[in-house]
């Protein structure tokens, strides 16, 4: 048996009878295979793997790995052979007509159902040349000439009431959240390529550094009670809602009459970023606000409804803030998330410990002090300021 990990062996092999591969032991049951091309230099290799359940061999075509040299077409031949076996061996095999990147988001679906994914999967991937790609033909230039058109493609901002559509352009954090579902999908299927070659795939879809940048938009009590007064009977309860707890606004559209607790004033968030469940009690006030809203309702309706009994989400709600936003004389970038933010950062200004403000806002600590540590350094020098002697 060749030892295929040295240069001048592998130059030495011929061909073999019906172009059966040279094996080359990797540990018990797993072999790495390299066939010579009878008409140019180079070769094709492949991964074999034994499957004690069915006493037969599986195998896969890996690549011809043409863009590296020297050691480093071993060393990815080795690493794609033994990322392959272990898929197979724990059950998951990517046999399961997995072929395509298109293939390969499909399948992250399936196991981790999220509609942000989807909507990214069904704009910038399905029907984009990047979803044809074979995975094990997959190569950086591929994700470098994907992300391009994905800079260039003009992002939503909002629709008009006559059907028609206002576009700006992308900004790098919108790419940089676009990419993360694919980064996944191809993630949970494909290992990272060599460093600094073509292989490496995943150094096409690294984020942009610094690009998300805190927000800085802010709506004080009163303009967010403004806002509240003049918004339509209809969005009205949703948007109260938004004011009174630092939630995500798909979090809060997802509740359901059962995730409120009347008599434990308990409030349970179970769909959201994170996919984390999390609890957390309201003081009276809140919690009789969100009693009058589960009254009578059954437990699996939405506590926040429009008229015809359905749930809110982005395309809905976007309407009646902007509509109220118009009314009530606020800046015109004043959205969902604006009040979100606002409610985050008076939580920091009354010196709520930011835990807290993680835990409930359903973010890390990470993010809170990115976003909002300035204010606890203000609210710090202000603290500092009265040891003063």
């Amino acid at each position: 048996m060749p030892d295929l990990s040295r240069i001048g062996d592998r130059e030495k092999l011929k061909p073999k009878a019906g172009d059966e591969p040279h094996w080359h032991r990797l540990r018990q049951g797993v072999y790495l295979g390299y066939r010579p091309s009878k008409k140019t230099e180079g070769g094709t290799w492949f991964a074999r793997f034994y499957d004690a359940d069915t006493n037969r061999n599986k195998r896969k075509r890996l690549s011809d790995y043409g863009a590296l040299t020297g050691h480093d077409v071993f060393k990815q031949a080795k690493t794609d052979a033994e990322a392959w076996a272990a898929i197979v061996e724990s059950g998951g095999e990517l046999a399961r007509d997995m072929e395509t990147v298109k293939d390969a988001c499909l399948a992250y679906l399936e196991e981790k159902p999220n509609s942000i994914a989807e909507g990214v999967f069904r704009r910038h991937v399905y029907d984009d040349p990047i979803a044809k790609v074979k995975l094990d033909k997959l190569r950086r230039h591929h994700l470098r000439s994907w992300r391009k058109r994905l800079e260039k493609a003009p992002a939503l901002l909002t629709r008009t009431r006559d059907g028609g559509k206002r576009w700006k352009e992308r900004a790098k954090s919108t790419v940089n959240r676009d990419m993360v579902p694919l980064r996944a999908a191809l993630g949970r299927v494909l290992t990272p390529g060599a460093p600094n070659t073509d292989a490496a795939w995943q150094e096409a879809l690294k984020p942009f550094r610094g690009a998300d940048k805190r927000r800085e938009l802010y709506l004080d009590k009163d303009e967010r009670k403004r806002l509240i007064n003049v918004t339509c009977d209809e969005a009205r309860p949703f948007l109260k809602a938004l004011c009174l707890l630092p939630l995500r606004p798909g979090a809060l559209a997802s509740l359901t009459a059962e995730d409120f607790e009347t008599r434990t004033r308990t409030l349970t968030i179970g769909k959201d970023k994170n996919d984390n469940p999390r609890q957390i009690s309201l003081p009276k006030a809140i919690a009789d606000f969100f009693a009058a809203q589960v009254e009578g309702k059954p437990p699996t309706a939405p506590i926040f409804a429009r008229h015809s009994g359905d749930a809110w989400n982005k395309d809905s709600w976007k309407h009646p803030i902007k509509a109220g936003v118009r009314e009530a004389n606020l800046p015109y970038a004043a959205s969902a998330y604006t009040l979100r933010h606002s409610v985050i950062t008076d939580l920091i200004r009354v010196r709520l410990p930011i835990l807290t403000v993680a835990q409930l806002s359903g973010t890390s600590v990470a993010m809170i002090e990115k976003h909002y540590g300035h204010l606890v350094r203000d609210d710090a020098e202000e603290a500092l300021a009265t040891l003063e002697i």
